[in-house]
């Protein structure tokens, strides 16, 4: 039964392939008449994915393009959308976007970026402009129609209210971090490295001095600080419990549980290199309550995104449904499939 309905479906598949030949042997998939390449495909592919997929075999790496494919198909259509609504990305925005890409690199090293993903600069522009485009889409389109009342959050709060009791006392932290190894992996506004100890001490000496003159914490750990996970985010490590602390370093807890809110360490010396750390806030062990602002906003958040990803979802399958889509990628793996029978 299983091998019946096989060749059915690779009967009908055959059977499409051959009345669409007319599409040219370079065309991966059409939507709405417009073609995408399999240049198309190989170009975007490296770019999203660089030289990981490089031990994938010929079938894990089929299946990958397969499936990237259909992410480039959903995309054009959305495209096709934002150009319909008037929606498309000025050369204003790409050029600001790309400008914002750029600034953690040298002008070398940003090439070497491109150079290994195999795309030159106005390859990388209009994949900005395809995201920009499709991120006002979705602004007009589905964001701009969610709302969430008080009466959501609160119906929320008491659902969830087991979440909003807090074990143990917390502490929400940011760090600037230094580390003695040049490592490329780093990256940081001023595109800053310590290669050794000793600039390492330097550096981390400097940023010292610029706190105690004034400047802001966060722009500095952006600018400055060689962690990876949080420099982006102005050196931001989230909430941690006292236990945490605790498992990481008791010396450390004790330390930061010292310390005032808003205030800043001195040089800590650790394992991974040269810290400073800040207190941005302490949460006491409790019930958090409907009417704390911190509550209420988390939920809000959270609620919007919930509603978003619905939204977002149900949008790309009513936009499929009004497409007219043919891959052709998805025929040939079909059409070598029957013909090793």
């Amino acid at each position: 039964m299983r091998k019946a309905l096989l060749c059915a479906v690779i009967g009908a598949a055959l059977f499409e392939l051959a009345c669409s030949r007319k599409a040219g042997a370079d065309v991966a998939a059409v939507v709405n008449d417009k073609p995408i390449t399999y240049a198309d495909l190989d170009k975007q592919f490296a770019f999203q994915f660089g030289g990981t997929n490089e031990r994938a075999s010929d079938d894990q790496l089929t299946s990958q393009k397969l499936e990237f494919l259909r992410v480039l198909i959903d995309n054009e259509i959305m495209l096709q959308k934002a150009e319909k609504l008037g929606l498309l990305a000025t050369d204003a925005d790409v050029d600001a976007k790309l400008n914002e890409m750029k600034s953690p690199y040298t002008q070398e090293e940003f090439q070497k970026q491109l150079g290994s993903r195999k795309m030159s600069v106005e390859d990388l522009k209009g994949q900005i402009r395809r995201e920009l485009s499709i991120e006002k889409l979705f602004n007009k389109e589905i964001r701009s129609l969610i709302n969430i009342t008080d009466q959501d959050i609160k119906d929320y709060y008491n659902a969830n209210k087991a979440n909003f009791n807090l074990p143990e006392p917390q502490v929400h932290l940011a760090q600037i971090l230094v580390t003695p190894m040049d490592d490329p992996g780093v990256r940081n506004l001023k595109n800053s490295k310590a290669k050794n100890d000793s600039e390492a001490q330097q550096k981390i000496r400097m940023i010292e001095q610029r706190l105690k003159s004034g400047e802001d914490f966060a722009a500095l750990a952006t600018n400055y600080s060689e962690d990876t996970q949080t420099a982006a985010n102005g050196g931001d490590l989230g909430f941690m419990g006292e236990s945490t602390l605790d498992k990481a370093n008791p010396d450390l807890r004790k330390l930061i549980m010292a310390m005032a809110v808003g205030s800043t360490s001195s040089i800590l010396k650790t394992q991974e290199g040269y810290r400073i750390l800040k207190v941005l806030s302490k949460e006491p062990a409790g019930q958090r309550d409907l009417n704390d602002p911190r509550v209420q906003q988390g939920i809000r958040e959270g609620l919007i995104t919930r509603k978003d990803q619905l939204a977002k979802a149900a949008f790309y399958e009513a936009a499929r449904n009004d497409a007219k889509v043919v891959n052709y990628f998805a025929l040939r793996i079909m059409e070598n499939l029957a013909a090793r029978k």
